[in-house]
């Protein structure tokens, strides 16, 4: 992994912000749902799991950008 340390540094930060973005929007809307249907915990969960998958779907992706080469050996 022959990238300049800037690029290292962009990555991480695509990765955390990819996760934290994720979760925290997943439990800002379930948190709303909750209170429009006066169902307390449960949306609240339901979207912090659908944001953690997202973000580690986000991560993934930004990962396999950032470290293919161009040539394809299969």
């Amino acid at each position: 992994m022959g990238k300049k340390p800037h690029q290292q540094v962009v990555l991480a930060s695509a990765v955390s912000a990819n996760l934290a973005g994720g979760t925290i929007l997943g439990i800002f809307l379930g948190s709303w749902v909750d209170n429009e249907l006066a169902a307390k915990p449960i949306f609240t969960i339901i979207g912090l799991l659908l944001g953690l998958a997202a973000g580690i779907y986000g991560m993934v992706t930004t990962v396999r950008k950032f470290t293919e080469t161009g040539d394809n050996k299969e």
